[in-house]
């Protein structure tokens, strides 16, 4: 294989040398099992709550609030679902809005065939939900509001700390799936107001396997798995030391990273680039995403009148990494459910290809995709259909445009 040219870091991100060097003795050498009254199972379990409070320093959170997980779906499911359940007898009402991961809308989906009824917030063209929408969703009956900090597929940030004042305010529980901006935006539950916020270890750099559920003091939640006393009686099994003490020193080097704030311009820097060259010299092409309220290190983009899968493949063979979409639905024929949400038809949302920039991206990967992308577009448009009839898909698409920035928009109606 020849050299990667990695630009999928919302699917995964490098396991950073740091992490792995703290990782290393808790599988040969440091074994013992934290829940162990000898003195060398007791030295895990030490090194375990000093990376609980590693995390909870990240989050400024207090250590007895955090909760470990397999992952930021485990999170998701233990939030919502425990939630759910400890708060069944107030009622059985849910919002949650169409352009969530789908750990979030997958649980929804069993919730809502178990009893629950759920409320999908749609979003606007850029992916942004209203917070007046949400307030004249909520019911009395209403027991959890669960809206993604940013989405992992477009980038557009959503107003949490609006959002979850509002819920607040009804004396709802909010949750919120903060996998895509952990290490990319400050995170402080205090100041977001919010009752319960996932996690994952491999966005920010530390191992797979790991991910947490931040959950306010005194919010109520029913435990998922069964079986020891772990995790304060929240979550049952044998912890994964190595995998909690990866997660702890990520944590520590992404606070670091965030507060000299040298990391996040730079890759701002590689994506805008690479969005300015594209914007430039391959036409019929947007951005989708808000322009300005987004992930700096994520580009989704458009390239109409031919399948992302095809222009993935094409970069696939020089090294490039790159996706059409979440990682967790690249198996699927269907189109992206959150371009669908934001409006935009079948045919063109079948186009997009994601890029997101990482703390070890270069401006030789940006250097590579504008090698390679345009002359595999032209490659495959001089091959489509759809682009030699591209005149009378315009007029079937007529309701979409693309702004001076080049970013996906909607005409509004006239008067």
């Amino acid at each position: 294989m020849g050299k990667l040219y990695y630009l999928d870091n919302n699917a995964t991100t490098q396991v950073d040398p740091e992490v792995f060097k703290a990782m290393a003795p808790y599988y040969m050498e440091n074994f013992g099992n934290p829940s162990g009254v000898y003195s060398f199972a007791q030295k895990a379990k030490q090194d375990v709550e000093a990376a609980r409070a590693q995390v909870a320093e990240f989050l400024n959170a207090a250590p007895s609030e955090i909760i470990f997980t397999s992952g930021g779906t485990e999170a998701d499911n233990l939030a919502i679902k425990g939630a759910a359940h400890a708060l069944k007898e107030k009622g059985r009402h849910i919002i949650t809005t169409a352009i969530e991961h789908h750990a979030v809308l997958n649980t929804c989906e069993f919730l809502g065939k178990n009893g629950w009824e759920i409320t999908y917030l749609p979003v606007d063209e850029y992916g942004l939900v209203n917070p007046e929408i949400l307030k004249a969703a909520i019911r009395k009956d209403t027991v959890i509001i669960s809206i993604m900090y940013a989405n992992n597929e477009i980038g557009t940030i959503e107003p949490i700390k609006e959002l979850a004042d509002i819920a607040r305010e009804a004396k709802v529980y909010f949750h919120t799936d903060a996998v895509q901006v952990a290490g990319k935006i400050k995170l402080d539950v205090k100041e977001l107001g919010v009752d319960m916020l996932s996690l994952s270890g491999h966005k920010i750099y530390g191992p797979k396997g790991i991910g947490v559920l931040y959950l306010k003091k005194g919010t109520r939640l029913s435990a998922m798995m069964h079986g020891g006393h772990h995790e304060n009686n929240r979550r049952a099994g044998t912890e994964n030391v190595p995998a909690i003490i990866g997660l702890g020193k990520a944590c520590e080097l992404a606070k670091k990273a965030l507060e000299e704030g040298v990391e996040e311009k730079r890759i701002k820097g590689l994506r805008d680039r690479l969005e300015k060259e594209l914007l430039g010299k391959v036409t019929e092409v947007v951005v989708n995403g808000h322009p300005v309220k987004r992930l700096d290190n994520t580009l989704n983009i458009i390239f109409k009148y031919i399948e992302g899968e095809g222009i993935l493949i094409h970069m696939d063979f020089e090294g490039i990494c790159a996706s059409s979409g979440s990682a967790c639905t690249s198996g699927s024929l269907d189109p992206s459910h959150v371009l669908l949400a934001i409006g935009l038809p079948h045919e063109i949302a079948h186009s997009s290809i994601r890029f997101s920039f990482g703390r070890f991206s270069t401006e030789a990967d940006v250097d590579k995709v504008m090698e390679v992308l345009p002359p595999a577009v032209e490659k495959l448009r001089m091959l489509s259909p759809f682009w030699h009839n591209r005149d009378e898909m315009l007029k079937k698409d007529g309701a979409c445009y693309t702004d001076e920035h080049g970013h996906h928009g909607h005409e509004k109606d006239e008067e």
